[in-house]
């Protein structure tokens, strides 16, 4: 798989879409709640719904327009925007919306992750370079036995994804070079960045990452370094 360039030292994950399954996590948790309050809400919708509202909320920190905040805050208030769009805002207590936010920690891995992952580590680090925050990123980790070998990504460099900075002092972070890394992501706009930065890239699709209609990201849009169909495949 490397005969024409250097194995990686180091592989950077992007991890929502990638490593873990966000839309049926987030609307496992939202039905939980959801049921709980004899709501009729579509729990898919209301993950879609909230998840569009990341994007934006990033780019007015990596326009400059704001300082950085973790994703955590974000998320948080976006649910308040999405449950005041919804007019839920009184269905659930300060609690209970707490507790709903932390559905972004329990996002359940990609069948060919975690052992994928375990499988890389033997010879090479393996980190998240993910929006979330290390704190997310922790507890999910814990959740989904993701095995990093350390967080990285936008809390390390106060600022969100594609900003080169999240890829640049992720690198400058494990005391390496941008070429002696890999950004493996199922997200070609994720490694355009990445390349753009110097780093390698491997695409892996994750063609029901949005549903059962997804129309992006279901094969590669450039001749990124490494095409795969499994994580594990990065390992051999």
């Amino acid at each position: 798989m490397y005969s024409y360039m250097t194995k990686p030292k180091a592989y950077l994950f992007d991890v929502f879409g990638t490593i873990v399954d966000w839309r049926n996590g987030v609307s496992d948790v939202s039905q939980r709640f959801f049921d709980a309050k004899n709501l009729e809400e579509n729990p898919h919708t209301f993950a879609d719904a909230w998840r569009a509202k990341y994007q934006p909320a990033m780019e007015k920190i990596r326009s400059g327009n704001r300082g950085y905040f973790p994703l955590d805050i974000l998320h948080r208030e976006n649910l308040d925007e999405l449950l005041a769009q919804l007019d839920l805002t009184n269905a659930f207590s300060e609690e209970e919306t707490q507790e709903l936010n932390r559905a972004w920690e329990q996002l359940p891995p990609w069948a060919d992750s975690v052992c994928g992952l375990e499988a890389i580590k033997q010879n090479a680090i393996i980190a998240p370079c993910s929006n979330g925050s290390i704190a997310l990123m922790t507890r999910l980790a814990k959740f989904g036995s993701l095995p990093w070998d350390c967080i990285l990504g936008a809390e390390i460099a106060q600022n969100y994804k594609p900003h080169p900075d999240a890829y640049s002092k992720s690198v400058s972070a494990l005391g390496l070079k941008p070429h002696e890394v890999m950004m493996v992501a199922a997200h070609n706009s994720d490694l355009v960045a990445a390349k753009a930065c110097g780093l390698m890239t491997g695409f892996i699709a994750r063609p029901t990452e949005h549903g059962a209609g997804q129309t992006i990201d279901l094969e590669p849009t450039e001749d990124w370094d490494v095409v795969i169909s499994e994580i594990g495949q990065l390992a051999q």
